[in-house]
Order: C-alpha cells, then structure tokens, then sequence
C-alpha cells in the first residue's frame, strides 16, 4: 500500500459519466476493514449464477474423479481446463418445484427455495443474489446485475405463470427481477448515470480523470489501468457495431408492410455475439467493482432460441431437451462454453495474489437434470476460489442423503460473501464441503 490511498466512492468521472475503478495495489478501494472480514486492500467476493434451461443431456451429465485428473462427461468438456477450481456437485435438489407440473413450477423458486402460486398468480421467494444484493448491494454503483439472453415469456403454462420460467432473479416474492437483454443498456446502466444511450463514449468522457489518476498510482497498476481502459474501449466498439448490424438489440421494422417473403422464425439477433457481449459486461462489472453480484439467463425454461451457428435451426430448445441427440449435446456445450469463456477471462485479471476467479463464485444450474422433466436432482457446477475460501477440483455427491436442499448452497455462497441467515429457503445449514 502506498501514500497515495483512494477511497473506494473514488471513480473516475467526467460529464456526467462516471466509471468505477479495477482493483489496483496502489489505491484502497474494498472500503472499511471494520465492516468486513477482509483487509481494507484485498479484493472482494463477487458471486455469478448462470442459468440454461431445460437441464442438460442425460448420458453427458457427470464427473468421476477429483482435481485436474477428473474424467468429465461431453457436456462439461469445455470446462477441462478448470479442473483445478471446480467443484461438481451431484443430488442437491429443489423439494417445492416437485410439487407443482413442469418448466415454470421447476424454475421460478430455483434460487429461492420457496412455494410457487399456482393459476396464474405470482407468488415465489425472494432470490439468493437478491438476498445479498439487499444486504451489502448499497457498497456498489450497481446493487446487482440481471442479465438475459432471451425475452420474457407471457401466459400460463400448465397452471403456471411463464414468468416463473422466464426469471431465476427476484427481488421479492411478488417481482421478478427487471431482466436487463440488451447489452448497450446493461453497459449504460454500469458505466453512465442514467440507463440511456448516448452519443459520447464513455472513455471520452473521463480522459482527463483517468490522466490524473495515472500520475499517482505505480507503474504495474498504471499498466492495469491501460489494459482495463482498452477493454471498456473494446466492448464499446463492439456494441456500437453490432447495433449497425440491427442484431443485438433485436428486431424492428423498417417498413409499414413487407417487402419480402416471410422469413423463417427465429431471433434476428446473432445468439453468439449477444451472450459473448453479455459475458464480457460481466467481467468488467466485477473487474471495475461496479457490481459484485450477477445472474446471466442464458435462455428461458421454456425457451424459443435456435443455435443456427452450430447447425442446429430445425427446432427450437426447448423440444430439442425432449430428446438426447447429438445436436442437444451440441447446444449444452454451446452454453458451457459461455461459462468457460467467463471463468478463462476473471483467471486472466490479477487481483492482488489471487486472480478475479479466483475471488468469484461462479455457478452453473438449470431447474432440471435433463429435458425429460427431472427434478429429483439438479444439475450443478461451480468454478473459483469464492475469496481463497472454496477449495477447487472437487467431485461432491448428495444423492440419497437426507440433507440435500439446494438452498445449503446458497447458505454456503453467502457465508462466503460474509452474509450469515439463520434460515434460507427449507434449509438452516450451508454444505460443509463448500
């Protein structure tokens, strides 16, 4: 630590536009040791779910072994590399989504734990990333970030409201989390003052800020600073091009009335590019403290998105889980590669001894085992350190124990984020092994 200490309200700002700094040895920026467990200058523990619906494919699904020498099913392939920090975790289950039908009864309390309304009514449980964004959310510019992949399902689904299959984040047990699935305004809502689009860049507008600073930090953060700086730069480029395209901010017409034939049905936005730009506004919501909580929905319970690019357009996700063909096993690794590509960026960012992975909890999950509607068990893998607090390359089997409440992990994700709940969801006590 140096003379030159920054209190963490210091952001970089100019016109209106502010910017949250990255973690940085020279300058103070996780706020008072004596509110937290942690020293004033070390990172703090950001936590990730991410959310692919309709669970996964029933003979790919599965890890043997610990550490590095895991063997992992096809689905879990992308994953290879982290072996080290993951933690697979078999038989945690949800006991109120088997009360209920399928998709929406299965999803809307994944994170919460909680009895669903039926007919229509909404009534759920407050999520786990809500729990925590109300308890420490007030630290950071932004409270928690709701990102999705896909739009919001309307109606009802065999007595159940779709918005139950259409949001795993929710603020109270009557509203579900405003879902942010256009990038520019997920970057908006991280990087200006107000969720709106506008002409300047963000970087332009705190240029003379950012000299400032560079002037009394050390050479290595100098050398961070620039590095995080070109990939603000980076993600602005890319948004502002994909916009051109009319592609990731989705469709809308031109004309009053067609000029062509129907074309066929699907998205018009480029799947690939929008949840690659998601995940890097991720990374760099946690990289610059802007957030510490996030949840990315890759796509709905009961979900409409088609994977042209990996030659799956015949049918939409949610009838290709009905069946374990190779093209399932195709768009489950698709989704697992996004969580990859996640956790290969945070290990890339240093933070201090340890690297932003290794500060995060990131999980994978799905409201079902596999597409034929199994609740009994939930699928569930996590990568990172969780603070130095998680030990990695971990294979855990809970099936046919007693005590197998999914809700034991979220204990155990917030005991890791210094939030202690006597009780959340059915459970009173967090995993011991996490």
């Amino acid at each position: 630590m140096t003379k030159h200490e920054i209190s963490r309200r210091k952001m970089l700002c100019g016109l209106g536009v502010t910017m949250a700094l990255p973690w940085m040895e020279s300058t103070r920026v996780w706020g008072d040791v004596s509110k937290s467990t942690k020293k004033a200058s070390e990172a703090p523990t950001r936590m990730a779910i991410l959310f692919a619906g309709c669970g996964f494919h029933k003979h790919e699904w599965w890890a043997k072994g610990q550490g590095k020498g895991m063997q992992l099913g096809k689905v879990l392939a992308p994953l290879s590399d982290f072996r080290d920090k993951m933690i697979f975790i078999r038989g945690l289950y949800n006991k109120e989504a088997l009360k209920g039908n399928i998709h929406s009864s299965q999803t809307g309390n994944l994170l919460s734990g909680a009895p669903l309304a039926s007919g229509g009514r909404i009534q759920s449980g407050t999520s786990v990333d809500q729990y925590v964004a109300q308890r420490i959310g007030r630290q950071n510019k932004v409270p928690s970030l709701v990102l999705g992949c896909e739009k919001a399902n309307p109606g009802v689904h065999k007595n159940y409201s779709l918005l139950y299959s259409s949001h795993i984040s929710w603020s109270s047990p009557n509203t579900p989390t405003p879902l942010e699935v256009y990038p520019a305004l997920a970057f908006d809502r991280l990087f200006k003052n107000k969720a709106q689009v506008g002409d300047q860049s963000v970087l332009d507008a705190v240029l003379e800020d950012a000299k400032d600073l560079r002037r009394n930090i050390s050479r290595l953060d100098q050398q961070k600073l620039d590095e995080y700086l070109n990939s603000v730069r980076e993600v602005e480029q890319r948004i502002e091009s994909a916009g051109k395209r009319g592609e990731v901010q989705g469709w809308r017409p031109t004309l009053t009335k067609p000029d062509m034939s129907r074309p066929k049905d699907g998205y018009p936005q480029d799947i690939v590019e929008h949840m690659r730009l998601m995940c890097d506004i991720l990374v760099l919501a946690f990289q610059t403290d802007t957030t510490r909580i996030c949840t990315l929905k890759l796509n709905n319970d009961h979900g409409t998105l088609r994977f042209p690019h990996i030659g799956v357009d015949y049918m939409i996700h949610h009838l290709l889980s009905h069946n374990d063909s190779d093209d399932w096993l195709k768009v489950n690794q698709f989704f697992l590669k996004q969580m990859a590509y996640i956790a290969r960026r945070l290990d890339g960012i240093q933070e201090g001894e340890r690297t932003l992975l290794d500060n995060t909890m990131l999980m994978l999950c799905s409201s079902m085992l596999t597409g034929h509607h199994d609740a009994s068990q939930l699928p569930v893998v996590m990568l990172g350190g969780g603070g130095g607090r998680i030990k990695g390359g971990q294979n855990i089997d809970y099936l046919g124990k007693s005590d197998r409440q999914m809700s034991r992990l979220f204990l155990s994700m917030m005991d890791k984020m210094d939030i202690r709940p006597e009780i959340f969801g059915d459970a009173d006590k967090p995993l011991q092994e996490i």
